[in-house]
């Protein structure tokens, strides 16, 4: 073949770094717990009846886990409930936390932007991967550039193809 028609890949010579956002989602099993499952008629929490329910919780069961809390009963619980919860599986689960699976991605998410090290990517042309087979909360986005923002020399999102330009320092 001649050098008239060979084929260069320019976006492997174009010095893009690829970011996917997906390697950052922490690995693990996610579980949620009902508190309508403890109260009497899912409805209303008498202490010692809740007291023995907690007690009966195999810790084993969340185990290296993420647990959140939730309540899906139109009830009031006190807030000593969650404490009794919490005590009982904290030593056991990666992290536990009251709200939906979607508020546990979110703080995931936020506690591995925040620790992670991004000096690898200091003065360089960023593109934020933009298809994903996970999904990844919206906010998550917002707190990577706001980590990005200060060290990288331009930022992109999408594919190296077709993307959207964000920034450039």
């Amino acid at each position: 073949m001649s050098e008239e028609f060979e084929i260069k890949n320019k976006i492997a010579s174009s010095g893009l770094v690829n970011f996917d956002l997906t390697d950052l989602v922490p690995k693990g099993i996610r579980k949620g717990i009902d508190l309508k499952d403890f109260l009497f008629m899912e409805m209303i929490l008498k202490e010692k009846d809740f007291r023995e329910k907690v007690a009966a919780i195999n810790p084993e069961e969340y185990k290296d886990q993420y647990v959140y809390i939730y309540n899906s009963a139109d009830a009031i619980v006190p807030l000593w409930a969650y404490f009794l919860i919490t005590a009982k599986l904290t030593d056991v689960t990666k992290k536990i936390i009251f709200g939906n699976k979607e508020d546990l991605e979110v703080l995931l998410m936020h506690n591995a932007i925040q620790t992670h090290d991004f000096d690898d990517l200091k003065d360089k042309r960023v593109l934020v991967k933009g298809c994903s087979d996970k999904e990844i909360p919206e906010n998550a986005y917002i707190e990577l550039v706001e980590q990005l923002k200060p060290i990288v020399k331009s930022l992109m999102f999408g594919e190296a193809c077709s993307n959207v330009p964000i920034f450039k320092n």
